[in-house]
């Protein structure tokens, strides 16, 4: 496979995020690559005029081995007509543990809920949760059980989806 295309493919689906994420004011992991969503006009005619330049120096912090210096963070440099530029960084996710407002267990609990509530049947949930709270005082044979389990054909049924 090629590097560069595989690259390209990444730079195309971030500038598509960018553009959803500046129209609808949030991205979410479902609805904003629905294909009525992305086949919008003005979406297609933002996204376009998106382009992603790597900086070396967020590259480096992004493959650096030490904690307080890795980022998975970007600078954005939005240019309207008139040449004026509104300019903004995130080195590191607001939910980080060295972030703005790192999460803590109940919005661990929330993030799970929404990635999966269209999948999994509620009683699994809980009982998934229920069982990860348990974690340091579970035994090998619990541990084996930590994987969500999807509806039965979930993922025969529907293989364009999945929890990742």
């Amino acid at each position: 496979m090629d590097p560069n295309s595989s690259r390209e493919t990444l730079d195309h689906s971030i500038m598509y995020i960018f553009a959803v994420a500046l129209q609808d004011g949030e991205w979410h992991h479902v609805r904003s690559y629905a294909p009525e969503r992305a086949k919008r006009e003005d979406t297609v005619r933002l996204w376009h005029k998106i382009s992603t330049v790597e900086d070396p120096e967020w590259t480096r912090r992004y493959h650096s081995h030490d904690p307080n210096e890795k980022a998975f963070g970007a600078r954005v440099v939005v240019t309207f007509e008139d040449g004026s530029e509104l300019v903004d960084e995130l080195g590191i996710a607001n939910a980080h543990p060295f972030g703005a407002r790192p999460f803590g267990r109940a919005e661990y609990i929330k993030k799970f809920k929404t990635l999966t509530d269209e999948i999994l049947d509620a009683s699994e949930s809980e009982r998934f949760l229920d069982l990860v709270q348990q974690l340091p005082n579970l035994s090998a044979d619990q541990v084996k059980l930590l994987n969500p389990v999807a509806p039965k054909g979930y993922l025969v049924e529907n293989p364009a989806k999945g929890i990742f």
